[in-house]
């Protein structure tokens, strides 16, 4: 019988991610056939009782979702100040649901959710350089010698950016600008803190585009289910990356 590692057994599950299960792992959540485990390279049978927290795994069907997260929603299962977070919008459905990756409090955009640990792997490990794009409505002008900047790549607290693409879509004298700025990383607040590097303030930020994938057709709040050909085009796109 094939043995697998806990914590892809874990992520195969939906729980969480392989990372984050990981973590559960070594902060003793986890039991395997009633006993604590804390060893990341165990290995499991599917005939092992695994439970995470106290509550066993099961093989749930795989869900993708593609939600128009609203500013104002944390991208967490839960939160310690009990602000509503992304999953309380699916509290609905018989299926625990995760974002794929984060976007900020006062973000709003395309924000994957699902339960598909091996997926979530995919489009966040960082060796997999997904496209993602957002629309930036910022309090002030963005100089063309910075926008070129910006392009080629900046250096923030935690290192230099990679190159972005970035497109002006309003400059007007009104000292609000609108642009929208494309990166492959997915760095904490990279986008707010690539124009405070240049004393902009971000009055308004929402993913617009998620590789392939945009809001056509949602409003902030709605959702839709992926199609099985879009969540391979997902994993495949990362794949070539």
């Amino acid at each position: 019988m094939e043995e697998i590692r806990l914590q892809k057994a874990i992520a195969n599950s939906g729980v969480a991610s392989r990372r984050k299960a990981e973590v559960m792992i070594t902060e003793g959540r986890v039991k395997v056939n009633g006993k604590t485990v804390t060893e990341l390279g165990t290995k499991v049978k599917e005939t092992d009782k695994v439970e995470v927290d106290g509550i066993p795994l099961s093989q749930e069907e795989k869900v993708h979702i593609l939600y128009y997260k609203p500013a104002g929603e944390i991208s967490a299962a839960e939160d310690d100040r009990n602000r509503r977070t992304v999953v309380d919008a699916f509290e609905m459905m018989d299926v625990r649901l995760y974002p794929v990756g984060r976007l900020d409090y006062e973000t709003s955009g395309i924000l994957i959710m699902t339960n598909d640990g091996e997926f979530t792997q995919y489009m966040t490990h960082p060796k997999y350089e997904m496209s993602k794009t957002y629309r930036v409505k910022i309090d002030g002008i963005l100089k063309r010698e910075e926008q070129k900047q910006m392009r080629q790549g900046i250096k923030l607290e935690d290192g230099m950016t990679a190159p972005a693409n970035l497109k002006v879509i309003r400059d007007k004298n009104d000292r609000q600008m609108i642009l929208e700025l494309t990166i492959h990383e997915g760095r904490n607040r990279q986008v707010r803190r690539m124009f405070e590097h240049f004393g902009l303030r971000v009055v308004k930020l929402t993913r617009i585009s998620y590789d392939f994938l945009n809001l056509n057709g949602l409003a902030e709040g709605e959702y839709r289910f992926l199609k099985p050909h879009e969540v391979k085009k997902l994993i495949a796109n990362a794949k070539a990356e």
